[in-house]
């Protein structure tokens, strides 16, 4: 039997795993995540090697407990409540949201829905990946690439995972990748080309990891601050920083400029129209540094964005 790590942590009020941890997983098939309302499994590598992380928590309010299994179980156990929101800090959203600061849609969302918290995962690397993954095509193809890379470099979880819980690869695992090898994964070259070099930069990135956002590294050569650090990676831009930052740092203001459905939505849900990025930002101004936030909150209104004109057809890059 592996040696395992065990902790508790009790979150100040209610804590879904679906709705908070939900943000983690990669489509439904996703091999590095098992998620319900009562139980995670998550595996992941860690500064101190591969580790698995068991939650359980009860379906109402109570204490959570944590079980980690791998060399990386000590730094997992020890980082596992900001997973539950140990360090979103809802206070001041909540001031605000009682003066009117807010829409009236969002008030309601946060009182329907109290339970949400945005993780802090500490882990840049993964996100960063599966970031670009998403470039410029549609979840349908981005989660295949992911379940791809996953299972063909990726390895098996530690511990007493439920099966085909599998850990995402390494930078220098991806680094190994062929051209036929990302063709196999239906990612075409300029996805695989930001990838190769956000690998080769992935070492410095992680300096960043566990500081945080605001925190700038103390080297005249090096960029100020994580933000500057990727967008210095040929092919990372604020939408790509953005979804990495609301999963490795818990990000409450970063919101994804760029997305191909974001602004229409928030326009149609807050204004009744369709509206561009730009017209986006200058509307959700008053929100910081809550901004993401209020996007997930308009998440789970239960609003949908309308549809007009035919679906977008994935593509298959195998052929190119």
């Amino acid at each position: 039997m592996q040696k395992s790590w065990s902790g508790s942590f009790s979150p100040g009020s209610p804590v879904s795993l679906v709705k908070s941890l939900g943000i983690l997983r990669r489509g439904q098939g996703d091999p590095t995540i098992r998620l319900s309302e009562t139980e995670a499994w998550l595996a992941f590598a860690t500064p101190e090697g591969p580790a698995t992380l068991h939650i359980s928590k009860p379906l109402r309010h109570g204490p959570a407990d944590f079980q980690t299994w791998g060399s990386g179980g000590p730094w997992a156990i020890e980082r596992a409540p900001l997973l539950l929101g140990a360090d979103d800090d809802w206070s001041d959203f909540d001031e605000q949201a009682c003066s009117g600061a807010f829409p009236e849609i969002v008030v309601r969302t946060r009182a329907e829905h109290p339970d949400l918290v945005l993780p802090k995962t500490g882990r840049i690397f993964e996100h960063a990946i599966g970031a670009i993954l998403e470039q410029r095509v549609t979840g349908i193809e981005a989660n295949y690439a992911w379940r791809w890379l996953v299972r063909k470099l990726g390895h098996p979880a530690p511990g007493p995972a439920p099966d085909g819980l599998r850990i995402f690869p390494s930078a220098q695992e991806l680094a190994q990748l062929q051209r036929w090898d990302w063709q196999a994964a239906r990612v075409e070259g300029k996805r695989a080309e930001t990838i190769r070099k956000f690998v080769q930069a992935s070492g410095a990135l992680n300096w960043w990891a566990d500081k945080p956002l605001n925190e700038s590294r103390p080297t005249a050569k090096a960029p100020g601050t994580l933000e500057a650090a990727m967008g210095s990676v040929h092919g990372i831009g604020p939408w790509t920083i953005a979804e990495t930052l609301q999963r490795s740092h818990g990000s409450a203001d970063h919101i994804s400029v760029g997305d191909f459905h974001l602004a229409d939505f928030v326009g149609q849900v807050l204004t009744g129209r369709r509206i561009t990025d730009q017209q986006m930002l200058q509307l959700m101004a008053p929100y910081a540094p809550h901004r993401q936030r209020v996007v997930r909150l308009l998440g789970l209104s239960g609003q949908k964005k309308q549809s007009f004109g035919p679906r977008y057809a994935p593509l298959d890059h195998r052929q190119r």
